[in-house]
């Protein structure tokens, strides 16, 4: 059997008609490698138990309608609006917590963003620059409309000047409280507080175990998980799941500088 020789301009130019005409054909995302077969700890977005890991819900984070964000590496501020909609009358707030859990506010300014765009607003690296060098620190950025209701936040943590995370040890522990109830058969409701006067609560997993054995109950649906708290603020995650005779569920929660409760 002889090999086809395939010209290399015919080649490109198949390849570069298909892409001008793609979005004409289809819209959509395509994620690659959703879960593994394997037990793993990356590379995934559940696990071989159905248990979500955290890559699911940065990539949710990541995907929402209206989304506020700030380069990693460059640290400009942005909104992303994947949207139909102007959005108007947005107040655009980022404040900066260092390692003990002291808040300094950024900026505050009203924001608005057309249909299906993205817009930079203020480059934060000279206001936060500084403050990274000895332990780095922690970045929150939040989307209120004119009511004060948040549309979008996101939480960022920085290394010091070299580069290293190791401020991240030297965190004293965040004394949270957590509340839950019960909306309906199969579906909770957990509340996590920070109260003010402490260090961020770092990276808080959320799961629903069950109170007989501890084991974990698989699998759950959560509206966000391994979330961070600062001072002063609450976080709200729906827990829904099957209900399984002879399992009382119960919450867990814990985090890098919280104790399971």
């Amino acid at each position: 059997m002889k090999a086809q020789l395939v010209n290399y301009d015919q080649y490109r130019a198949l390849i570069e008609g298909f892409s001008s005409h793609m979005w004409d054909w289809y819209t959509g995302t395509i994620i690659w490698k959703t879960q593994n077969p394997w037990t793993s700890m990356r590379g995934q977005m559940y696990d071989y138990y159905l248990d979500p890991n955290a890559c699911l819900f940065g990539l949710r984070k990541g995907s929402e309608m209206l989304h506020v964000m700030c380069n990693p590496v460059t640290k400009r501020s942005m909104i992303v609006n994947n949207g139909f909609e102007q959005v108007n009358d947005m107040m655009f707030v980022a404040r900066y917590y260092d390692i003990e859990g002291n808040e300094t506010i950024l900026t505050q300014e009203i924001a608005y963003i057309e249909p299906s765009d993205a817009k930079m607003l203020l480059p934060l690296q000279g206001m936060i620059g500084d403050k990274l060098d000895m332990d780095g620190g922690f970045l929150y950025l939040q989307l209120l409309d004119r009511q004060g209701k948040l549309l979008s936040d996101n939480f960022y943590w920085y290394p010091n000047a070299e580069g290293k995370y190791t401020g991240l040890n030297k965190m004293k522990k965040a004394d949270i409280k957590i509340a839950s109830k019960t909306l309906s058969s199969g579906k909770m409701e957990v509340s996590v507080t920070n109260p003010k006067g402490g260090a961020v609560a770092f990276f808080n997993r959320v799961s629903l175990v069950d109170s007989k054995t501890g084991e974990r109950v698989l699998p759950a649906f959560y509206s966000d998980n391994y979330i961070s708290v600062v001072p002063g603020e609450s976080k709200t995650v729906t827990v829904e799941f099957t209900p399984q005779q002879g399992v009382t569920p119960k919450i867990e929660v814990s985090g890098w500088n919280t104790d399971k409760k």
